[in-house]
């Protein structure tokens, strides 16, 4: 369920057209900037469907074309149907606060174009357009190492943390439950993945969440992660009975389907080694300013599993592992068929 805004805003803010990027990023700078490029201004110009640069739209000394192109690359490298170019890098009255504009195009529609901007910190770390997210060559490095340190919940799928999905959710939320097919299917497509469910319940808009969320850190501990997804899937299968009169009914149904005593559980759910639990994971979220749900973390990078079609996501899955080294091979699904 939304909750607030998250760092996928700033793709969105980015991506005009809302498709991915691939492409090389390229510029008509001035001669200090114009070698970040990948060919020469004149053949990047002949063959660009962007408008001419002014090389006075370059005022800024950081960040430089080059790392906008690394970081652009970062974001929209999953997708080879968008090309963009660096058309200004403009100092700002904020001191070390740079302006950065970019055109960006898609294949699919030849000859036109859009302009997106964002701001860069004078950290040269992160970056803001609806959102602050981290910038740079490898922007969801930090992100990454902070869940490879405490993303504990329960996980399926390979035990290498090469290529991490870890899923932020709350069992009362409809969304959530939605995605629980597209985690199915990715946990089928990538077997490389290690898949981790961290429970981020809502209590303000989810009544049950908290004590759903709590019950299955009791099933996990009693009876491991496979009986905590079954606990889990049962839950998400009695959503509509997490009432006042049905909640109890309903999660002792789910206890029982994952091979666990439900009066273990609902007593096990009242003391503080539950609570704690889930509190953890709803700190690992916040200091990560994950705000929403569902939300999977792919090596770092923050994606909002249901305002994603399933074979974009497979795409940036696939790319972000082989950015961070892994091989993974997409194999198409049924609506890729002919």
């Amino acid at each position: 369920m939304l909750k607030g805004t998250g760092s996928w805003i700033l793709m969105l803010a980015l991506s005009c057209a809302a498709v991915g990027v691939q492409a090389q990023g390229t510029t008509q700078a001035p001669a200090a900037q114009a070698s970040a490029a990948p060919g020469s201004a004149q053949s990047a110009a002949a063959a660009s469907p962007f408008p001419v640069v002014n090389p006075k739209n370059f005022t800024a000394t950081s960040p430089t074309v080059e790392e906008v192109n690394s970081f652009l690359k970062a974001l929209w490298g999953y997708d080879d149907g968008r090309t963009w170019m660096v058309a200004g890098i403009l100092k700002t009255p904020a001191p070390g606060v740079a302006k950065v504009v970019v055109y960006v195009a898609d294949k699919a529609n030849p000859g036109k174009s859009s302009q997106s901007v964002f701001y860069t910190t004078p950290d040269g770390k992160h970056a803001i357009a609806g959102d602050v997210i981290d910038f740079g060559a490898k922007p969801f490095e930090v992100t990454r190492q902070i869940l490879e340190a405490r993303a504990n919940g329960p996980a399926q799928g390979a035990a290498s943390k090469q290529l991490e999905l870890v899923e932020f959710a709350d069992l009362e939320c409809p969304h959530c439950k939605e995605a629980e097919a597209t985690m199915d299917n990715l946990a089928r497509e990538f077997p490389q993945a290690h898949i981790v469910f961290e429970n981020l319940p809502i209590p303000e808009l989810h009544p049950y969440a908290m004590r759903a969320a709590e019950e299955g850190v009791c099933v996990r501990k009693a009876k491991g992660d496979a009986a905590f997804y079954t606990y889990a899937e049962a839950v998400f299968a009695k959503q509509s009975e997490l009432t006042l009169t049905g909640v109890d009914a309903a999660l002792a149904a789910a206890v029982t389907a994952a091979g666990d005593d439900p009066k273990d559980a609902a007593a096990c759910a009242q003391t503080d080694l539950a609570s704690d639990d889930v509190r953890a994971s709803m700190a690992l979220a916040a200091d990560l300013n994950v705000n929403q749900t569902p939300m999977l973390a792919v090596n770092g990078q923050l994606l909002p599993i249901s305002g994603i079609p399933y074979d974009t996501l497979k795409r940036i899955i696939a790319f972000r592992a082989g950015q961070d080294g892994v091989t993974v091979h997409l194999q198409p699904t049924l609506s890729d068929l002919k």
